[in-house]
């Protein structure tokens, strides 16, 4: 298996592999530029860290079929009492947030193990009572992926590893990764791409392989040094690409295992939405690390919403004697940054604070 996962990044297609490595280059360009701590102050990531695990888990839930809207999960996740959680949306909610909140706050002391991967899985199901059984568990049974047209009709897209296979195959995985890092044969990046595909191609549990294995994205990439991604949602961009991302997925497991694998889909598309995260971080933190992050005129805005609990586009042009097209840049910039919020619509539209 360890010749089969290095083969197939070795043999990429030369055009292919330097568009790939132009697009890392370019992620490693903001990460050597990122520096969280000179740009941002500890409020600010505390409030944009904590609306990201709102994002991540709506996104990563919704993606598997969940109804529950950010909104929704907002006001969930404040009031959470567990003997509530009575619908499996609700529990599976739960259980992404505090799978992400554990990952975000303790991904140091974290490695990428089989024992600590089923813990992530048990963490994920905590509250899943139909999942109560299998919880932190490999599959014991095929789970086949299938797909249903519009007319009802079912059909099978893609057959996983086999669960007699699974341990020897996680086994493998996760050892052609440590030791891919330890030897420095790859580019971290490569690593976790490989790595996910392989983890998604298994499809090692009975459920929540989709979920877990974005989670562990995040783990990987945090284990790596992008420490940005806890500012902005990869789950959320993921979801807005849901089709590309299932067509990527499909189209590089079609020649699992027959030495005629081609996964350059998947890398492009793992790519592309790393590098639209990294574009939005860049948007949020500003274009000058070390800058103040809130300009004069912003900071007066944020000073409003001190004396008034709603504050229209129409008060911010008035208090700083501006146009309204300048006002509504500062409330964007404002909006960004997780620092208030819109309400209403067209005429209707106004801006309430985000309360710590």
């Amino acid at each position: 298996m360890k010749e089969r996962l290095d083969k197939r990044l070795i043999n990429l297609d030369g055009v292919a592999a330097s568009k790939i490595y132009q697009k890392i280059a370019a992620i490693d360009e903001f990460k050597g530029w990122f520096k969280a701590g000179l740009a941002l102050s500890p409020h600010i990531l505390g409030r944009l860290k904590r609306s990201v695990v709102v994002s991540s888990t709506g996104a990563s839930t919704r993606i598997e079929g969940s109804k529950l809207t950010d909104t929704e999960i907002e006001a969930m996740l404040k009031g959470l009492k567990v003997n509530k959680l009575k619908d499996r949306d609700s529990q599976e909610v739960a259980g992404y947030a505090g799978l992400t909140n554990t990952i975000f706050e303790n991904y140091e002391q974290m490695k990428i193990t089989e024992n600590e991967i089923r813990n992530l899985h048990k963490i994920m199901l905590k509250y899943s009572e139909k999942d109560s059984r299998h919880k932190g568990n490999y599959k014991t049974a095929s789970n086949k992926v299938t797909a249903r047209d519009g007319e009802g009709r079912v059909s099978v897209v893609f057959e996983p590893t086999e669960p007699y296979l699974v341990p020897a195959e996680m086994g493998y995985l996760i050892e052609w990764a440590q030791n891919s890092q330890k030897e420095s044969a790859f580019h971290p990046l490569l690593i976790i791409a490989n790595f996910i595909l392989e983890f998604l191609s298994i499809h090692p549990f009975e459920d929540g392989n989709g979920r877990l294995s974005r989670a562990l994205t995040n783990l990987m990439m945090l284990k790596f040094g992008y420490r940005y991604i806890q500012y902005v949602s990869l789950e959320k961009i993921i979801e807005d690409n849901k089709a590309a991302y299932y067509l990527a997925l499909r189209k590089s497991q079609q020649g699992r295992k027959t030495g005629k694998e081609d996964i350059s889909p998947w890398l492009n598309f793992f790519f592309d939405i790393l590098s639209k995260q990294a574009e939005a971080a860049r948007e949020i933190t500003g274009d000058k690390a070390g800058e103040d992050l809130l300009s004069e005129n912003q900071v007066k805005v944020l000073a409003l919403f001190d004396a008034r609990e709603r504050v229209t586009n129409k008060d911010v042009a008035e208090s700083l004697d501006t146009n309204r097209d300048t006002a509504k840049q500062i409330l964007n910039r404002l909006l960004k940054l997780k620092m208030i919020k819109r309400t209403g619509a067209g005429r209707s539209t106004g801006y309430i604070k985000v309360k710590m």
